[in-house]
């Protein structure tokens, strides 16, 4: 009988008994979740609800399912369909509107988190260099035109204080 059992528990874990395979599957889930924290750090540093943990989390999720999906020979469309409709969600939560100042409020956030699922989407499916490529441009959204938005909103409203002077 417990022959019966170690060969099963064996079996259960042989999904990663090729060495190529073990490395190929964990330089994929260690991207997604480096990439994912860069992308929520930048996030962290500007006070964001959704910051690095929750970043890493989506990204190490989404790029598991996408591995998993390969893995067992699951058609990846579909289960790229599913990841992105379900991240859809989790963004929504992370946007509010503020009714007395009819403000939104954490769209870029639920982008970000987004972006997140895509980059991790890639890396998940070994498009590493896709994946690092659309981090670089989300910081580069995400930090580099924060600072030009803030300084055009400055300019303008010194334009409009000299306007009404």
């Amino acid at each position: 009988m417990w022959d019966t059992v170690l060969m099963t528990l064996r079996e259960e874990f042989a999904d990663l008994a090729d060495p190529a395979q073990f490395t190929r599957v964990a330089v994929r889930l260690l991207l997604a979740i480096v990439l994912g924290a860069a992308i929520g750090f930048e996030r962290e540093l500007a006070a964001r609800t959704a910051g690095l943990r929750t970043h890493m989390m989506v990204a190490l999720g989404v790029a598991l399912a996408v591995v998993a999906a390969e893995l067992s020979e699951l058609e990846a469309g579909r289960v790229v369909q599913g990841i992105l409709a379900g991240i859809g969600f989790l963004g929504a939560g992370a946007i509010l509107k503020e009714t007395e100042r009819a403000q939104v409020k954490g769209l870029t956030t639920a982008a970000s988190i987004w972006a997140t699922a895509g980059i991790a989407i890639a890396a998940g499916l070994g498009r590493e260099a896709t994946a690092v490529l659309a981090t670089v441009l989300a910081l580069v959204i995400l930090s580099v035109l924060r600072r030009l938005e803030f300084h055009l909103k400055r300019v303008s409203q010194s334009s409009d204080r000299r306007a009404e002077g």
